[in-house]
């Protein structure tokens, strides 16, 4: 019988997928979360633990007697209001940290992101010493940055930190879902020159490097970058996923600075009438799509044994199928 984990975020997208993956490792798991309506793992293995990020002592209560916790909860949007980006993706961490600790837990696996190595610019390769930006371009990953530098000051307990690029994979909510509403609006436009490349990292992936991360003698006190290691060129990615899913396909080019200054405004707007809710395009939303972003995973290999297990083709095929049988797409 392998150790009993923690996951907090079990009901999200990541944390759901790292749930379903454990317990067929045969690990022992407590799942935490707020809303557990579509959340139907039937284990033995595998408790629902309802608690929030803010509720210490909720939190205290579920690490007791587990050896790992794996943080996989976030508020993770491409846009959003900065107080609640921090007050969950870090006062929750520095949560998290402190019950683990209490609780004697051995080790926390953080699941940060690689966006916190990349502002407005090309990265080619990056590792784990590259310095990180003097500014972001979102809230989300200045949050998660300062989430990381919360972890590496842990004392009482053993600390690891995972940055995975651009998870996708089935039960996404976020990257294909907002691709597919934007091309049936008629509003996607291919931004720059179409060239740029991006590392991306299937789901499956990602959650075998976490659980790697959780047993692995060398990981502590590490940082590592995951992806699939096959970085793509973006826009016929995008394209190959939207004709995957009946949608349109982009309609035309807009200059990268055009679209940064268009999202700069509706971003400004959107912060002043909140009432808006979400701008159609963000800055942070700009850069992903028109700069090259690419990290260096020979660290995790090395340290991690961490092999990307299923092909972005597969990964990709995957994630199609999956979004046409939820009856998402209108033909």
């Amino acid at each position: 019988m392998r150790p009993t984990l923690a996951i907090t975020g079990a009901t999200g997208f990541v944390g759901k997928r790292l749930c379903e993956m454990a317990l067929a490792a045969g690990y022992s798991v407590r799942a935490l979360g707020r809303n557990f309506s579509g959340f139907h793992l039937d284990s033995a293995r595998c408790t629902r633990w309802p608690v929030a990020l803010s509720d210490r002592a909720g939190l205290g209560l579920a690490f007791n007697d587990v050896d790992a916790v794996i943080h996989v909860a976030a508020l993770s949007s491409p846009w959003g209001l900065r107080r609640d980006f921090f007050e969950v993706n870090v006062v929750g961490t520095r949560h998290v940290i402190t019950a683990a600790t209490q609780a004697r837990v051995r080790r926390v696996v953080h699941c940060s992101s690689a966006s916190v190595a990349f502002g407005d610019r090309d990265g080619f390769d990056l590792d784990e010493s590259s310095p990180l930006p003097r500014r972001y371009l979102a809230a989300y990953c200045e949050s998660k940055a300062l989430a990381e530098a919360v972890v590496r000051a842990a004392g009482g307990v053993e600390w690891c930190i995972v940055r995975p690029r651009g998870v996708f994979g089935p039960g996404d909510t976020s990257i294909l879902p907002r691709l597919v509403a934007r091309a049936r609006s008629g509003r996607l436009r291919v931004i720059g020159d179409g060239q740029n490349i991006q590392d991306i990292t299937y789901v499956d992936n990602c959650a075998a490097a976490l659980l790697r991360a959780a047993e692995a003698e060398a990981a502590h006190g590490q940082c590592y970058f995951i992806s699939n290691g096959a970085p793509v060129a973006l826009w016929p990615f995008l394209t190959e996923c939207l004709r995957g899913v009946g949608a349109p396909l982009p309609r035309g080019r807009v200059p990268y600075a055009v679209a940064l200054r268009a999202a700069a405004l509706y971003e400004a707007l959107a912060e002043r009438v909140t009432a808006l809710g979400e701008p159609p395009l963000t800055p942070y939303t700009v850069s992903i799509l028109a700069r090259s972003q690419t990290v260096n995973i020979s660290k995790a290999q090395a340290q991690l044994g961490y092999r990307p297990e299923v092909n972005l083709g597969d990964g990709l095929a995957r994630t199609i199928d999956w979004f046409n049988q939820q009856g998402k797409v209108v033909t």
